[in-house]
């Protein structure tokens, strides 16, 4: 049998429009997707069979992982007429097939509620044998930026270097930042030198046409947020009156303090020396002589003349025998020790008429008694 070329065209052809006529997958649609946190996204997959695809549809959506060592992870399935949903932990309840009968050639799938976690390379893959097609889409979930704070760092007077800074604690990168003045003029001040990564706005040598309000801006490919802020850039305090008025404050606290020192050591002397004055004993000086009463001398004068004057020469005698307690004591008895104890007066003697009469006694003539006592 003789092979020409022509014959071998025709038979090119046939096979070329028999793998052609086959399993397709139709979807011209992104292979990258970028989404917000919270957000939904729906990957596209459609497909088309040939008269040779004869075997049973399988519809199968997994995540390829980054490492190629590991196992791809099953998202959803679709085989036998029927769909399961709740392969994957992380995705339960948040992907469904886009269609209710993906047999009619809509293998797409939509997820909700998408999360960071979500971004990866998803691959969908439909087999009906002998025809076996798969796609792959790059789905990206970012976080949108938080809202700033914006603050100024460190000193903000007049000749300093001011530091405004804007940050935001979520988002995903790169985020960007910018910043500008809404009052007066709404022309950031020529010394401000921004920084649209870091979020800062350094301000050399800052004077007062910095003062004002401004507000920053942080943005991503997902969404934005802003913040303001109100700068007042102010004069320096006084250092040095402020330095002389510390210095005058704690003199005077000083001086306060030395002068209650001063009283409380004064107040406690003189109580000490007052102290000391009530208990001191002074042995040099005699004790004070007891004085009698004018008319208790009297009194005793006079009676003593009365019993001297009523008494005969016999109870005078007895009278200058009774020892004298009425005595006062004088300095000497005092100073005299006990050792040196006044001896008993000595018994006077009986004295007779005319040495009683040139002692200033006065006769008294006694009647005579009988012995039972009546007068004679």
């Amino acid at each position: 049998m003789e092979f020409t070329i022509p014959h071998f065209s025709c038979v090119l052809l046939s096979v070329l429009a028999g793998v052609i006529s086959g399993l397709q997958i139709t979807s011209t649609g992104q292979t990258t997707i970028e989404r917000a946190s919270g957000q939904s996204a729906k990957l596209d997959c459609h497909f088309t069979l040939g008269p040779e695809d004869t075997g049973p549809l399988d519809i199968e959506w997994t995540i390829l992982p980054s490492d190629n060592q590991k196992e791809e992870k099953v998202v959803i399935l679709y085989a036998g007429d029927r769909a399961y949903e709740d392969y994957h932990i992380d995705l339960r309840g948040r992907a469904h097939f886009n269609s209710a009968d993906p047999k009619n050639g809509d293998a797409s799938i939509n997820l909700t509620g998408l999360k960071s976690s979500d971004t990866g390379t998803y691959q969908c893959k439909v087999k009906k044998a002998p025809g076996i097609k798969s796609k792959k889409i790059l789905l990206t979930v970012m976080v949108k930026p938080s809202k700033p704070r914006c603050y100024a760092e460190g000193t903000t007077e007049v000749g300093k270097d001011v530091v405004v800074r804007c940050t935001s604690s979520e988002g995903t990168h790169p985020l960007q930042y910018t910043w500008e003045k809404t009052t007066d003029t709404k022309l950031l001040p020529a010394f401000a030198v921004l920084d649209p990564v870091a979020g800062t706005m350094n301000m050399k040598n800052a004077s007062g046409v910095a003062t004002g309000m401004y507000r920053c801006t942080v943005k991503n490919r997902v969404g934005s947020d802003e913040c303001v802020l109100q700068l007042s850039v102010t004069l320096p305090p006084n250092t040095a009156g402020i330095i002389a008025g510390s210095i005058i404050a704690v003199l005077l606290i000083l001086i306060i303090i030395a002068i209650i020192l001063f009283c409380l050591f004064r107040a406690r002397h003189r109580k000490k020396y007052e102290k000391e004055i009530c208990n001191e004993i002074r042995e040099d000086v005699p004790p004070p002589k007891s004085r009698v009463s004018t008319a208790r001398s009297f009194t005793s004068v006079g009676s003593q003349r009365s019993s001297l004057g009523s008494m005969s020469p016999s109870n005078l005698h007895e009278y200058a025998l009774k020892p004298q307690y009425d005595k006062i004591p004088s300095t000497e008895d005092y100073d005299r020790p006990p050792s040196h104890a006044p001896l008993p007066p000595p018994t006077a003697p009986k004295m007779a008429g005319p040495n009683l009469s040139r002692m200033g006694g006065i006769p008294v003539m006694i009647p005579a008694q009988n012995r039972d006592g009546s007068i004679v």
